[in-house]
């Protein structure tokens, strides 16, 4: 059943794994999965509110059949190396878990109006035997230290998959150049309600740190988020630089008629001085059908608080767009 609260009043409505990026000149664009999996979307607007009625503009369509024909999953707008590259996620309409992670490339330096042109998959390590091998998606890219790193989900084992994050230094915008490195796995109760799953990585920094989120657990109520850390002095790709939190750090919330939450990505607010959490949530505990095509998975907000030990802090906040 259906609860509205002052909390969880869509920001942006059936929009699913909702990414918000500010560009160099305080643009921010909006991409999305939307409810038919079937192309990549962006909006543009000079505020964080001004995402929610900016004009939608689809500047990808998935192919008929073949590669890139099914659930096309969880777009991510970056701009690398003097371009702008969105990486998601597809399956192939005659094997439509064939999930793999994919790169367009915009020929100019407007996202919104020039031409978008089709990179291919996401190219591993020369040396790597495993990458995108299997089920893989809900890639993430962040800077540290003059680098560039490649965050992952990616399906491993037999029997009862296993969905892990893995990372992997970049070599270029469509490459990786280091073998994959195993960052989390679903250990604790919570990573493992219906399938054992992390997925969905987010980056933020402050204070030295940098903090990445993951989503855990089936796609309904069970749906959440942990956390990870580390230093941005240390070796990123060494897995002991960085310590998972016991408990999720945002989870459903009944009270506030918040379901599910998950998915997100972390964006400066116009000033500079807030970090951003932008997540998708349900608005109610009920599904009919498989949760995965039930489509009211809408955006949502909320300003990350930064504790005196410097961790974050996320919690509800009432609407404030």
């Amino acid at each position: 059943m259906l609860k509205e609260t002052e909390y969880n009043k869509p920001w942006i409505g059936q929009r699913a794994d909702p990414f918000v990026m500010k560009a160099a000149d305080g643009s921010y664009y909006f991409t999305a999965s939307v409810p038919e999996y079937d192309r990549i979307i962006l909006r543009k607007s000079s505020t964080v509110a001004g995402l929610a009625d900016a004009q939608e503009k689809v500047v990808w369509t998935k192919h008929n059949s073949g590669l890139m024909s099914k659930h096309v999953w969880a777009p991510e707008l970056h701009y690398l190396n003097g371009g702008w590259y969105i990486y998601f996620a597809a399956g192939e309409e005659e094997d439509i878990w064939a999930i793999r992670p994919y790169v367009l490339h915009c020929k100019g330096q407007d996202p919104m109006l020039d031409e978008w042109e089709e990179c291919g998959k996401m190219q591993c390590a020369d040396d790597d035997e495993f990458s995108f091998r299997s089920f893989s998606l809900d890639a993430t890219v962040f800077e540290n230290r003059g680098n560039y790193y490649y965050v992952w989900a990616e399906k491993v084992g037999v029997g009862r998959q296993i969905s892990n994050l893995y990372i992997a230094q970049m070599e270029s915008p469509t490459k990786l150049k280091t073998v994959q490195v195993l960052l989390v796995t679903p250990d604790y109760d919570w990573e493992r309600v219906d399938f054992w799953v992390a997925e969905g990585p987010a980056v933020v920094k402050h204070d030295n740190k940098i903090f990445l989120t993951y989503s855990a657990s089936a796609t309904g109520a069970c749906y959440c988020v942990g956390l990870m850390s580390a230093s941005q002095e240390d070796d990123l790709l060494d897995p002991c630089s960085w310590r998972k939190s016991r408990v999720p750090v945002l989870k459903t919330d009944p009270e506030k008629g918040i379901y599910g939450p998950g998915h997100n990505c972390f964006v400066k607010s116009e000033d500079g001085l807030k970090d951003i959490m932008v997540f998708h949530a349900r608005q109610y505990k009920e599904i009919t059908g498989d949760p995965l095509y039930d489509p009211n998975r809408h955006a949502m907000l909320l300003e990350v608080k930064w504790g005196q030990d410097g961790m974050p802090c996320f919690e509800f906040e009432k609407c404030k767009f």
